[in-house]
């Protein structure tokens, strides 16, 4: 199974040193140097780390074969690819690959049924979870222990407690129900 594991940015120097976004909660492991990447477009690859480091909170690398700004530049956006085995997980307990998430019926707390994951948004902030739900729409919900109370492989479900507003008009309701009784009191 591929996963994606990076994206390549900007260059950085005159050595053929790229900045990456990198996509993996493990890069220690999946962008160490000697490992070989697929590349989306796939004409740029495969391409093999030759070095990494740290620079100002930002993972730079460098790939064999590339020894310029320019040759550098020509990299950017590809994505960067690892062939992983799909029974791998990952380390941490509460922990999920995107594969593993992708087509879990998403429900609330009491049952209700809100839609099915159809894909992982990886924000700088927050990762998000880009739920389709049954009339075509789509809800996005923050992927944060909070909201998301349960992830069962087993049972292919995602358990939520969102918030009022995040699935339906609860926060209009409320919000509502609040103007009410502020108009009650003659204020």
């Amino acid at each position: 199974m591929q996963l994606v594991v990076a994206r390549i940015g900007r260059a950085h120097g005159i050595k053929g040193e790229v900045t990456v976004e990198v996509r993996t909660d493990e890069p220690e492991l999946r962008l160490a140097p000697g490992a070989v990447l697929a590349t989306d477009p796939a004409s740029a690859g495969p391409l093999t780390i030759e070095t990494g480091r740290v620079h100002s909170g930002r993972l730079l690398l460098r790939f064999a074969g590339v020894h310029d700004r320019s040759g550098a530049e020509a990299l950017r956006n590809t994505l960067l690819i690892a062939e992983i085995d799909p029974d791998e997980l990952p380390e941490g307990e509460d922990e999920y690959y995107d594969h593993q998430l992708i087509d879990l019926d998403v429900v609330t707390e009491d049952g209700t049924q809100i839609g099915r994951i159809a894909e992982v948004s990886h924000l700088p902030s927050q990762d998000l979870l880009i739920v389709e739900r049954p009339d075509g729409g789509e809800v996005l919900i923050p992927f944060v222990e909070e909201i998301v109370t349960e992830i069962d492989l087993a049972e292919q479900k995602a358990v939520i407690a969102p918030p009022p507003g995040l699935i339906d008009d609860r926060a209009d309701e409320v919000a509502e129900g609040r103007g009410a009784e502020s108009g009650d009191d003659g204020a």
